[in-house]
């Protein structure tokens, strides 16, 4: 389904179910099918109306050829939960998509009922910075690197150990990083807002029930960086998921699913619905 929010941005989304509403954010250059194999149907299951989105710079969303901001992002997210009428709503980050989330909750908390944050971090370190900016470069030069150069880097920096010491399960990671490409001008404006300032300060004013879900491996938001954001939330919970890394909610589904639909329970506004 698409939207067009006041100042003309096309949005794309996917709206199942009718109890209480949870809307998950996808990482940088990801889309919202990659929700679609593990949490929707788990969240689904257990009683939550699941909204997914396609941020922008993602098709079939506008893609931000002109560039855009974490404002802009926060605005379109905003604008979402608006027009389904879905607020106070439950939302799920990871990566970018918790900066968002982050964001969001000191901007408009008035629509969010419970956070939970995960890969996520209050600030980027220098070698996250560089390589999102120099990632940023290389698709504003047009360079096109080895498709499998580019699918080994991408598994060695989000994967966690395990999955890298099975060849088999690397396999299929390598031909589904390989496929993904690497993006245009709207990957390229997301890329550069993953490289987070420090927020630490701001993220003292938060005042919506926010949780942190760290992955045990994660390289690009470590445990200590999650522990870090989570310290700086008031009242926010720190938990971590073992084994994986920065892609631990496709990595390790079912854990993560677990936590998620435990935290989204817990100290929440809003009355979840009981399915039959």
């Amino acid at each position: 389904m698409l939207m067009t929010t006041e100042n003309g941005i096309r949005l794309s989304y996917h709206d199942q179910g009718h109890a209480s509403p949870v809307l998950l954010l996808t990482g940088t250059g990801a889309p919202s099918s990659v929700w679609d194999l593990h949490q929707v149907p788990a969240l689904r299951a257990a009683g939550f109306r699941v909204i997914t989105m396609d941020n922008r710079g993602i098709p079939p969303s506008d893609g931000g050829t002109d560039g855009f901001t974490i404002d802009d992002l926060v605005a379109d997210v905003a604008a979402l939960i608006e027009h389904l009428g879905a607020a106070p709503c439950r939302v799920v980050g990871t990566s970018m998509g918790s900066y968002i989330a982050q964001e969001l909750a000191l901007a408009r908390p008035e629509l969010l009922d419970t956070v939970v944050l995960m890969a996520a971090c209050g600030r980027s370190s220098l070698v996250q910075r560089t390589l999102a900016e120099a990632e940023a470069e290389l698709i504003e030069r047009g360079t096109e690197l080895p498709r499998g150069y580019l699918a080994a880097a991408r598994a060695l920096h989000n994967l966690g150990p395990a999955t890298l010491a099975d060849d088999d399960l690397t396999a299929d990671w390598l031909d589904l990083l390989e496929a993904s490409g690497t993006g245009g001008p709207g990957v390229r404006a997301q890329l550069l807002l993953s490289a987070l300032p420090d927020r630490i300060p701001a993220y003292r004013a938060i005042k919506v029930p926010c949780h942190v879900v760290s992955f045990e491996h994660d390289l690009v938001a470590p445990l200590a960086a999650g522990r870090e954001l989570a310290a700086a939330i008031p009242g926010a919970t720190h938990r971590t998921i073992p084994g994986c890394g920065h892609f631990g909610y496709l990595e390790n589904p079912e854990a993560v699913n677990r936590e998620l639909i435990r935290l989204l329970r817990a100290e929440s506004r809003a009355p979840l619905e009981e399915t039959a």
